[in-house]
């Protein structure tokens, strides 16, 4: 089950929630909906990332637990903060400077995720339980071009 909720203001934002699964699709069109074109695959990879982690690790693929998704946009950028029901973990992020030759090998089970995320977002914030991550990618302002004619 997928639930909604717009606000009545200018700013735009939305919250939704679904019980725990893999199969993502739907949500990430939704969240990318108002995303750029050309932004949408990178953040679409980052969302994904975050999701299955919230999905498989946080929740442990339980259906009966809830990932909610809170997304803005201001004029600065976009933000998501996803939450899930599990019980946290404690595990660091590996990823120092952020790179992508940072990644841990092919091979490695885990901490790829948490690389990824800081590679493509701008801010990547973990809550005190770990249970709550914040997104951020923020916008570049484009430049007027001046006519000269």
């Amino acid at each position: 089950m997928l639930a909604i909720s717009l606000p009545p203001t200018k700013r735009y934002g939305c919250t939704m929630s679904f019980t725990s699964t893999l199969y993502l699709c739907p949500v990430l069109d939704l969240l990318l909906a108002k995303i750029p074109d050309d932004l949408q695959p990178e953040i679409r990879l980052g969302l994904q990332e975050a999701l299955v982690n919230a999905a498989k690790h946080g929740n442990q693929l339980d259906p009966t637990k809830s990932i909610v998704v809170q997304f803005s946009i201001t004029q600065d950028g976009y933000s998501w903060v996803i939450s899930d029901q599990g019980k946290g973990f404690s595990s660091q992020c590996n990823c120092p400077d952020h790179s992508l030759e940072a990644l841990p090998p092919d091979e490695s089970e885990n901490g790829r995720g948490f690389c990824l995320l800081h590679e493509i977002f701008d801010q990547v914030h973990w809550d005190q339980q770990k249970t709550q991550l914040r997104l951020c990618k923020q916008v570049k302002k484009r430049k007027r071009q001046l006519s000269l004619s």
